[in-house]
């Protein structure tokens, strides 16, 4: 009976002092997140800088510059690889175009079948470069991941505070010696899914967008290695026929 009179105590100061206080600032805020609330600011920082280099770098201007684009068609029109592969491999050229169209190129000159291995070259250097963007976006999917467990932690160990304080004060702790614990419960979990929300809806963003930008690159990579399919220096080595018996020789 008397822990259910202490109870009612405790709910009836709490709302009395929620109404009567204005409400934490971000600061104080901030502060009752503890060590744990630090570690999820911290990676907050670092979820938003690498969001903004895969905005940066997950443009179609980045993925396939306009003067690389002309670059290589004039010299891949004239038949000019050597030169093209050369074009790719400059510092100002490097782009998701230009390393594909250089695995491209090289097979190209190198198998006796042209076109064909252009094709399944372009293709293989394609899914390559898809995966490393993909590996750009694995660091925010992991603070994507790891947030939400760490505003858990944050609750856990505020829970397991407020606890020891009602142990030492054997059952009968005031509001203002749990506010701290249950503080630290709340706002930890709380920061964690402010990051986590935003962090995985940015993840499913850039790799849309990926996977937007390489087939339109792919696209790009077709065209320009169209002109190579009608030279005839690329097209497959026909057997020889066979040498036909003289007709005086036939019985």
């Amino acid at each position: 009976m008397n822990k259910l009179l202490h109870l009612q105590a405790f709910l009836a100061q709490a709302a009395d002092s929620g109404t009567s206080d204005p409400g934490m600032s971000m600061l104080d805020f901030v502060r009752a997140g503890g060590t744990v609330g630090y570690v999820i600011i911290l990676l907050s920082v670092v979820a938003l800088a690498f969001a903004a280099v895969l905005a940066i770098q997950i443009r179609a201007s980045s993925l396939a510059p306009e003067h690389v684009i002309d670059g290589l068609s004039k010299l891949v029109k004239d038949r000019q690889i050597d030169r093209a592969i050369a074009f790719c491999n400059e510092d100002g050229n490097s782009c998701f175009l230009g390393h594909i169209m250089t695995a491209g190129l090289t097979r190209f000159q190198r198998s006796p079948f042209g076109a064909l291995e252009l094709k399944s070259a372009l293709e293989e250097a394609g899914s390559e470069q898809v995966a490393r963007l993909y590996r750009w976006t694995d660091a925010l999917a992991l603070i994507a991941s790891v947030a939400p467990m760490l505003g858990l932690l944050g609750t856990v160990i505020g829970i397991n505070g407020a606890f020891s304080t009602i142990s030492r004060s054997q059952g009968f702790a005031r509001p203002d010696q749990l506010a701290g614990d249950i503080a630290l419960a709340l706002v930890t979990t709380i920061m964690g899914l402010v990051l986590a929300i935003p962090a995985t809806a940015a993840v499913t963003f850039f790799r849309n967008r990926i996977d937007a930008l390489a087939s339109d690159v792919a696209a790009i990579a077709d065209d320009i290695a169209s002109h190579l399919e009608d030279s005839p220096a690329n097209r497959a080595p026909r057997r020889p026929a066979a040498p036909q018996a003289p007709a005086g020789a036939q019985r």
